[in-house]
């Protein structure tokens, strides 16, 4: 099971309106929505934190377990960072998006739509998901350098 921040637990975290121990409060900390319970308790052993601390902030409604939805995508996005050559997919995004920007804004009027659609992608998934649009667009000539930084 991986535990992820509930809404309230990320306002909590920031204004720490909820009294929390010192235990309660480096496990809450732990939590990230990609460790396990058992990767959790392995972790916040050395603080003396322990299964009881992950109950109370489950309790409290800080944390939860993370949906389905929410495991698949994860698992998927371990599986593109492993096929890949081992650049995270933020780095990998970083590296695309003023390239992918540049060869949109080029298009003038005729590609606005795909610009703005391109600004608006907030992750690499986003920014794959508008690639063959933007192949379409611009042409392989032009795209393979976007096409390079997005699957190496």
């Amino acid at each position: 099971m991986i535990l992820v921040k509930t809404i309230d637990g990320q306002r909590v975290l920031k204004d720490r309106s909820v009294p929390l121990t010192p235990r309660q409060r480096s496990v809450f900390i732990l939590v990230d929505g990609k460790k396990s319970v058992a990767d959790l308790l392995a972790a916040a052993a050395a603080g003396g934190g322990g299964q009881a601390d992950i109950d109370k902030l489950m309790e409290l409604g800080l944390v939860a377990e993370l949906s389905k939805a929410g495991q698949m995508a994860l698992e998927t996005k371990q599986k593109l960072e492993a096929k890949r050559s081992g650049r995270p997919l933020e780095q990998r995004y970083e590296e695309a998006y003023p390239i992918a920007t540049m060869l949109t804004s080029s298009l003038g009027l005729k590609g606005y739509r795909l610009n703005i659609a391109v600004q608006s992608a907030a992750n690499y998934m986003d920014l794959l998901a508008l690639a063959p649009k933007i192949r379409e667009a611009v042409g392989d000539e032009r795209f393979a350098m976007l096409d390079r930084l997005l699957n190496d």
